[in-house]
């Protein structure tokens, strides 16, 4: 597949020490891949680099095999979705929409027939005459994604669109943004700290950690299989206990698990809360006590207590949870855990 944007080396530092290092990543065309990470780690950094509004130190960016690395922001093929709205108040949604194509010395006929679709692209029809004070955040965040969609960007970059609007709102616009990228076949570099809203719209994921890639996946694979701790860490909820190699096998407790990365000696085990098996005090495990069971719409969620290991949480089926109660002496047994090497 063709790479739509490759990016090479990049490294920017501030004078904070914050920035990235040697940050090198291919986009296919037609993707929309995510910068995912914690505050200060580097991704709106990577982000603003390839859309123009920060010089790197050093390293090349190509956007359909070209150097874009001169050129200033307005005379790239990118177009920026930032978390603000950036529209212009006193003019209308057309206004607004028509004033980057007029630029480009669009024609009057030819922009009438751009708004119209986009903004049927976007679920606002009809919405031309109205000012931004008249729209929800939700619809003038819309209007901004329209106006970036219709320069018809090599590369649309968004920077934590969707932060100012309430949950809801969030989902359906994560939802519209996959539809849309369907529907044109846009290449597209997302960035946000919300891990649910990365793994729910990606075709790949790039975690990243004080400025330099953690790892590069599909979602299901950095939820599976989490290269490193900290991404084990950091993506979805993950119960934490000690282990020790013993016979090539990772061991907690009475409990053995494959080794596939060969590590020795102490090791981190991580166990996501749906792999957590809840059994009776005559099963093999470790023993356990109930400390809470939280009954969360399908599901519930369990805490347990493990004399030695601490506290970790289970996932179960909402009817299983009946016959729990806080105190019951368990057997808690995992169906599977991995392993990462001690710091």
């Amino acid at each position: 597949m063709d790479i739509q944007l490759s990016i090479q080396q990049l490294t920017k530092r501030y004078h904070t020490g914050e920035g990235v290092t040697g940050i090198s990543l291919d986009v296919r065309k037609g993707e929309l891949i995510t910068l995912l990470g914690p505050s200060g780690c580097g991704k709106t950094t990577v982000l603003r680099s390839i859309g123009g509004f920060l010089d790197p130190d050093s390293g090349e960016i190509l956007i359909e095999g070209k150097s874009v690395l001169k050129a200033p922001p307005e005379k790239r093929p990118t177009s920026m979705v930032f978390q603000g709205y950036n529209l212009w108040p006193h003019m209308t949604v057309f206004d607004n929409l028509a004033f980057g194509l007029k630029i480009r010395k669009t024609k009057k006929d030819e922009i009438q027939k751009a708004i119209k679709e986009v903004l049927q692209l976007v679920r606002l029809p009809g919405a031309e005459s109205k000012y931004p004070s008249e729209l929800s955040g939700g619809q003038q965040q819309r209007v901004a994604v329209a106006r970036s969609l219709l320069l018809k960007p090599a590369v649309l970059l968004l920077d934590e669109p969707f932060s100012a609007l309430d949950a809801k709102l969030r989902h359906e616009m994560r939802e519209e943004i996959r539809e849309i990228q369907a529907q044109t076949g846009l290449t597209m570099v997302f960035v946000t700290h919300d891990q649910e809203e990365a793994l729910s719209i990606s075709d790949r994921i790039v975690v990243m950690n004080q400025g330099n890639i953690e790892q590069i996946a599909s979602p299901q694979e950095i939820y599976d299989e989490p290269n490193t701790l900290f991404v084990a860490q950091f993506i979805g909820k993950m119960n934490f206990l000690k282990g020790v190699i013993r016979d090539n096998q990772v061991t907690v407790g009475e409990l053995s698990f494959p080794n596939p990365k060969n590590l020795a000696g102490n090791v981190n085990l991580a166990i996501r809360p749906e792999d957590v098996i809840i059994n009776g005090q005559e099963e093999q495990g470790l023993t356990g006590v109930i400390k809470q069971v939280m009954v969360l719409g399908h599901y519930a969620e369990v805490s347990i207590h493990l004399p030695g290991y601490g506290f970790i949480r289970a996932f179960q089926p909402r009817d299983f949870v009946k016959d729990l109660y806080s105190g019951q002496h368990i057997q808690a047994s995992f169906k599977k855990a991995l392993a990462y090497p001690e710091n």
